[in-house]
């Protein structure tokens, strides 16, 4: 079992940034995909951004792609999300997910995801 904390959300003006991060605790020794998602009321959770198991890859959808750095600290068991220019289309629930492995197909489906953090809210004001 694995738990995962996410920590870092709040409240910020256009044009800022925030940086999350989520710290994974338990069996933590596997080689693991960690991704990002985000969600707001009645809409279902997109992706935000993957990282791959040894952190050579990291994949971003389109609507947070250049504004946004996916990061992990193997040591810590810990990912980050550094969100730049922030937008109020940026407001939302944000997920931290992972799932074991080394392959990084799929890494978009939040169904491919197994362990999922509580959600830190972000809050984008105009």
């Amino acid at each position: 079992q694995v738990q995962l904390v996410a920590s870092g959300g709040g409240s910020v003006q256009t044009g800022g940034s925030v940086q999350l991060s989520c710290a994974a605790s338990g069996r933590t020794k596997d080689a693991f995909t960690w991704g990002w998602f985000r969600q707001v009321p009645e809409k279902e959770r997109e992706f935000v951004a993957a990282i791959s198991w040894n952190g050579v890859y990291t994949r971003y959808s389109n609507s947070v792609k250049g504004r946004s750095t996916v990061s992990r600290d193997n040591a810590k068991s810990t990912v980050y999300l550094q969100m730049n220019n922030l937008r109020p289309e940026d407001t939302a629930d944000y997920y931290c997910a992972l799932r074991r492995g080394f392959d990084f197909d799929g890494y978009d489906g939040a169904g491919q995801y197994y362990s999922w953090g509580q959600g830190t809210r972000v809050t984008v004001a105009s």
